[in-house]
């Protein structure tokens, strides 16, 4: 089967990725957007996380088959490779919940899940997240069995795809292994790392429905310049110094989309509210625990239940009403006091909300969770950690935060004249 698509052209999809493709928990991507309100800010942005799987395993292939021409892997164990790579970039969103990110905060206990023990060095937590549900899935539901019988006779499990998505290992040898060394390190990389296929899809596609120009970036160049690393007996992703400037950019774009699109002041308004539900209206729209519910758990059934709801904050939701952007800056901009102008508005009697978003130029830098990607030297072979050799991560190694207060629509002229009386005052003294 091909797929027309308007990033990467035509994507060729293989008769067993087709019968993923084609099952229930798949196709309910169709209705699970990208950007969830991003539409909101940006009238394009209405893709969805099936368009971004397809794109992402299309770039996982890419970014495989240039690393392992650079290898001496046989044929069919580097097909074997790609084919479980592809499934894991695939699969990788099927737990998303319904408006991507914004409903994780009402996800179930994670042990209602019943995920198995070898999965629980990789939890974050007590509430069940994407990654749980996406695990959930492809071990334990009507999935499973597709996978099992269109990728077992290549020696691939769910439990592999999952190993590859999760990082965590398996308890059975997920076969990613060739002539003495594990591979499992690269496979992972390209699944999800400092340099992986999502990031690398979903920075073109969103910059392009959006319509901004952040996100671009020399995909091409930084593909042709990826090779393997083999160090202690494992093979690492690495990347040729010739295309460190390039990598350099698709940080900085990554980081400015967030700071513009992914965490821009209307999406971040609809989100509040979005939390502001489900914390007023407990119950009234739940996640499921059971793979067979959870079916039936997207965005149009979030919007349904919204445009029915009597609450407030959902009123506000369904009918586009959201507060008011009264200000917004971070903590380099100077005349601005959180706490103060907080204080003023409730001594105003504003009825207001505030939200502080974080952006970070790298989470796998920030968490310390060792390196993914190695620039190398190939002249030499010498391989450094892609955080020694890019002066970015320590330019940017703290977060920027970003404050906003919103006041209800009705007030905000009065709020507005308020606040310039109040930085007036701040300036002068």
């Amino acid at each position: 089967m091909r797929i027309r698509d308007p990033i990467h052209g035509t994507i060729d999809v293989s008769d067993e990725e087709k019968a993923v493709i084609d099952s229930r928990y798949y196709q309910r991507l169709r209705h699970v957007r990208q950007l969830g309100f991003g539409d909101l800010a940006f009238p394009g942005a209405t893709h969805t996380r099936h368009a971004h799987s397809l794109g992402a395993m299309s770039v996982a292939s890419r970014v495989f088959h240039a690393v392992t021409a650079r290898s001496e892997l046989p044929p069919d164990v580097r097909n074997r490779f790609a084919a479980a790579v592809r499934l894991a970039v695939l699969c990788h969103d099927l737990g998303h919940m319904p408006l991507s990110h914004a409903s994780e905060r009402i996800a179930p206990p994670r042990a209602s899940l019943r995920l198995p023990s070898w999965l629980d060095t990789v939890a974050e937590g007590e509430q069940a997240t994407h990654e749980d549900f996406t695990a959930k899935l492809l071990l334990d539901s009507s999935l499973t069995p597709i996978i099992e019988q269109h990728y077992g006779p290549q020696g691939i499990t769910p439990m592999a795809a999952v190993g590859l998505i999760t990082g965590a290992r398996p308890p059975q040898d997920p076969g990613f292994s060739h002539a003495g060394v594990d591979w499992t390190p690269l496979l992972r990389a390209i699944v999800s790392g400092e340099l992986d296929a999502d990031r690398m899809d979903y920075l073109v596609r969103d910059s392009f429905y959006t319509g901004v120009n952040y996100g671009r970036y020399d995909m091409d160049w930084i593909i042709s310049n990826l090779n393997p690393a083999m160090k202690d007996g494992r093979a690492y992703l690495s990347l040729s110094r010739a295309a460190a400037f390039a990598f350099e950019d698709f940080l900085l774009s990554r980081y400015h989309m967030f700071i513009s699109v992914y965490y821009h002041h209307t999406s971040v308004n609809f989100d509040y509210m979005l939390r502001r539900y489900y914390e007023e209206a407990p119950g009234e729209f739940e996640i499921p625990s059971d793979p067979e519910a959870f079916l039936g758990c997207d965005d149009v059934a979030l919007w349904y239940t919204l445009r029915r709801s009597k609450n407030r904050w959902a009123q506000r939701i369904s009918t586009r009403q959201g507060f008011k952007l009264l200000a917004q800056f971070t903590e380099r901009d100077v005349g601005y006091d959180l706490d103060v102008l907080r204080s003023a508005l409730v001594t105003g009697g504003f009825e207001h909300f505030t939200v502080e978003s974080r952006g970070v130029l790298s989470k796998y830098f920030s968490e310390g969770s060792g390196p993914s990607l190695f620039i190398v030297d190939r002249s030499t072979g010498r391989l450094t950690e892609v955080a020694r050799y890019t002066p970015l991560y320590q330019r940017y190694s703290g977060a920027v935060r970003l404050s906003r207060l919103y006041v209800r629509p009705d007030q905000i002229e009065d709020a507005r004249n308020m606040m310039a009386r109040l930085l007036g005052q701040t300036v002068q003294s």
